[in-house]
């Protein structure tokens, strides 16, 4: 398949040099110094599940030289899809599939009101990885996945052929689960509180889980969320607070957030894309969020102050 990464940093750059060492035609939107070492030197991805070294890759700043590709793999922040939706129109023909990996709720929702429901699947993905230097991906933690599928369940042949894609690639595991909303909702949910409780006290995972008065807020953050997703008709497990809650203990004690370490060093965050998410849509849904309230007015102050700066 021909794919182009919007994005390619940690999550981008990892997966789309996955799919390239399978021989899928890959090129990388990317941008800057990073764009740079991409051109010169290929991409390098040290990894828990193998290293690896594209000595030469398609990398570009412009859609536009790229033509229509079968999938747009959106990896950009959060709260850059909307322009990235924008950007990728050259890319996307009447048979391209755009699949959204950010963290949040309501990508999906943005690039199909952009550019038309037919070419979005919902999508997610799982990976503690990010950009160490310019042309290099660190990949730490979380054993590589990708989760999509159609917007409304139904079986379809052209996300099993992105599914085979993806199956083709080392370190990566590809699912099409029965309810894609649950699954991205599923997602949301450990990584929002990971997200919130990290930025908020600016230590890493191993330390709130194992406070009692930080793991309360953790669980806390969790069932709001959860009542939320309950309330706008999200089919959740049950258990669905345990399984998020396991996955956090799961986690390397060091492991950060992304949003967390973007607002400790004073960069623009997903804040609003993830607790502030949360406070927007349980207002929506008439659903009281007062942990979720406190983190997003608390770091809300440092957002507006980086997004000023850039």
């Amino acid at each position: 398949m021909r794919f182009a990464i919007m994005g390619s940093g940690g999550v981008g750059g990892y997966f789309g040099a996955r799919l390239a060492a399978a021989g899928h035609e890959v090129t990388f939107i990317a941008r800057g110094e990073h764009l740079a070492a991409l051109q010169r030197d290929g991409l390098k991805v040290s990894s828990i599940e193998g290293d690896l070294h594209l000595t030469e890759v398609e990398a570009t700043d412009d859609p536009r030289t790229v033509g229509v590709v079968d999938a747009v793999i959106v990896a950009v922040k959060a709260w850059q899809v909307s322009e990235a939706a924008e950007a990728i129109r050259p890319l996307v023909g009447a048979e391209t599939l755009v699949v959204p990996l950010e963290n949040g709720v309501e990508a999906a929702d943005l690039l199909a009101k952009a550019l038309g429901e037919e070419n979005v699947l919902e999508g997610l993905c799982g990976i503690l990885a990010w950009k160490a230097s310019p042309g290099h991906i660190k990949h730490a933690g979380v054993a590589p996945f990708v989760r999509f599928g159609e917007r409304d369940n139904h079986t379809s042949e052209r996300a099993e052929r992105l599914k085979a894609a993806f199956d083709a690639a080392h370190g990566v595991t590809a699912e099409i689960p029965d309810d894609i909303q649950a699954a991205v909702w599923s997602k949301f949910l450990f990584i929002c509180a990971m997200s919130g409780i990290g930025a908020i006290t600016r230590a890493p995972i191993g330390v709130t889980r194992r406070l009692p008065e930080t793991r309360e807020m953790i669980e806390q953050i969790l069932t709001e969320i959860v009542a939320v997703a309950r309330a706008r008709g999200i089919a959740l497990l049950e258990d669905a607070e345990a399984r998020a809650l396991g996955f956090i203990d799961a986690l390397p004690e060091a492991s950060t957030a992304s949003m967390q370490r973007d607002i400790m060093a004073g960069r623009p965050s997903e804040l609003e894309s993830q607790n502030g998410a949360v406070v927007r849509l349980g207002r929506e849904a008439g659903v009281a969020t007062p942990v979720n309230a406190l983190i997003h007015s608390a770091l809300l102050p440092q957002e507006r102050k980086a997004r000023e700066a850039n």
